[in-house]
C-alpha cells in the first residue's frame, strides 16, 4: 500500500504533468473563474454571465470536464515531453490494467449469461 501511495504521488507531482495539466484546466476551466473575477471589475456584463453560467454548468454531476481536462493533459503530455518516458509509461501500465480488467469483466458476464441460458433450458 506505501508504495502505491509513494509511487501514486511520484506521478501526480511531476513537474512535466502538472504543467499540462495546469494549462488543460485553465482551457477547460480556469477562462471561467477569470471571466467571473475580471467581469464585475471591468464592468463587462456580458463576460460576467458567461462566466458565470459555465461555472455553473461544471458544477453539474454529469459534466464530462474532468474527462476532457484529463484527455488533453495526456495530448499536450504527449506532445510537448515524448521522451518523458516514465510519465508516459505509467500512464500506459495503468492504461493496460484497465483494459484487462474491463476484458475479464466482459468474459465473466457472458459466462454468467450463458450459464443463466444453461439453466432456463434445464428447466
Amino acid at each position: 500500500m506505501k508504495q502505491k501511495l509513494k509511487k501514486i504521488l511520484l506521478f501526480i507531482s511531476n513537474p512535466r504533468l502538472l504543467l499540462c495539466f495546469g494549462i488543460a484546466w485553465m482551457i477547460t476551466n480556469g477562462w471561467c473563474y477569470v471571466f467571473c473575477a475580471l467581469g464585475p471589475l471591468l464592468g463587462w456584463n456580458w463576460m460576467t454571465a458567461m462566466g458565470v453560467a459555465y461555472a455553473a454548468f461544471l458544477w453539474f454531476p454529469a459534466t464530462p470536464e474532468k474527462i476532457i481536462t484529463f484527455a488533453i493533459t495526456i495530448a499536450l503530455l504527449r506532445w510537448w515531453f515524448p521522451n518523458d518516458e516514465k510519465t508516459l509509461a505509467v500512464m500506459r501500465d495503468g492504461y493496460e490494467k484497465l483494459k484487462s480488467a474491463l476484458v475479464r469483466k466482459r468474459k465473466e458476464r457472458k459466462e454468467k449469461k450463458l450459464q443463466k441460458e444453461e439453466h432456463s433450458k434445464e428447466d
